[in-house]
């Protein structure tokens, strides 16, 4: 369970771009050990691969975009990045033929359950994984995050809090390793009823619906079934940060901890951890001595 993985063959997807409005199609293909997560726009004819790692970011504006050289981009990359991280995939080729990545239901439920039904497939290449030192950390007024050592956890602590009587005040901790992730993977992006203009002025917002969102109006949730579970918001969170996580380019040894953060502070973070050298480890894991797996909560089959 420590080597490398990826998918044991192509997921397609259809969807809804949330901020663009536009129809996306989808495919994620198995890749080679040691590739790594690479987009491919296939509606450019040239210059078309954009990799998803934290300085290639250029937008954190409600969802994380990332773009080439050139200025090719692919945004709303986070739900899948966190299916990635989550589920344990170190390699997959992502094909698009639009600027974002579909929305689907607002969670990545249907990215998950995709990849669970097809399986992955086990390399014979170890994982890498970086190794927080030492603790780093950010306040931005009322905002906070860190990331400290840990010997084996990948830990994400996080913190929300709102005024609005639905949401109010959330925290939750998870060890993205060990814990059942079924929850922050299910849990749906959100916004409050009187944002809705806000995102309009913004161009941004273009394809939500109270299918890929949950909205609140004052005290009441628009969605017909309500919450998932009940730490729906924070959960999302936390989705949102472990895709962010995943644009160091491997899994994460450390300690995170969170309050009120979003895209952008988790990017700081990450140019922050790896503007010094003596911040981190990057190590080979050879060995099958560690008390986890990168995919224990799917139980996934092996592929030769």
């Amino acid at each position: 369970m420590l080597t490398q993985k990826t998918i044991s063959k192509k997921i397609t997807f259809t969807g809804v771009g949330i901020h663009t409005g536009k129809k996306v199609n989808m495919s994620i293909l198995p890749a080679s050990p040691n590739s790594g997560i690479t987009f491919k726009r296939i509606d450019l004819k040239s210059n078309n691969i954009i990799l998803p790692l934290y300085n290639n970011v250029v937008d954190t504006t409600l969802c994380t975009t990332v773009a080439n050289s050139l200025g090719n981009k692919v945004s709303t990359i986070e739900h899948l990045m966190g299916a990635f991280y989550g589920t344990g995939i170190d390699n997959a080729l992502v094909e698009l033929d639009s600027q974002e990545i579909p929305i689907m239901d607002g969670s990545a439920k249907n990215f998950v359950d995709s990849i669970k039904e097809v399986g992955l497939k086990f390399s014979e290449q170890p994982i890498k994984i970086i190794k927080i030192n030492r603790e780093i950390n950010l306040i931005d007024g009322e905002k906070f995050i860190s990331i400290n050592k840990s010997n084996v956890k990948s830990e994400i602590d996080f913190e929300i809090k709102y005024e609005n009587q639905i949401i109010k005040r959330q925290t939750n901790k998870i060890n993205v390793f060990e814990d059942d992730l079924s929850d922050i993977f299910n849990s749906r992006t959100f916004c409050l009823y009187e944002d809705i203009e806000k995102l309009k002025k913004l161009n941004l917002g273009k394809g939500g619906s109270l299918e890929n969102a949950i909205v609140i109006k004052n005290n009441n949730i628009l969605n017909e079934n309500g919450l998932r579970n009940d730490l729906e918001f924070v959960n999302h969170k936390i989705l949102d940060c472990m895709g962010d996580l995943f644009l160091s380019g491997y899994k994460i040894i450390g300690s995170l901890k969170c309050s009120q953060g979003g895209h952008k502070l988790t990017n700081q973070l990450l140019k922050k951890v790896f503007s010094n050298s003596a911040n981190y480890s990057l190590i080979e894991i050879k060995g099958k001595q560690l008390p986890h797996t990168f995919a224990n909560y799917l139980n996934l089959r092996s592929i030769a």
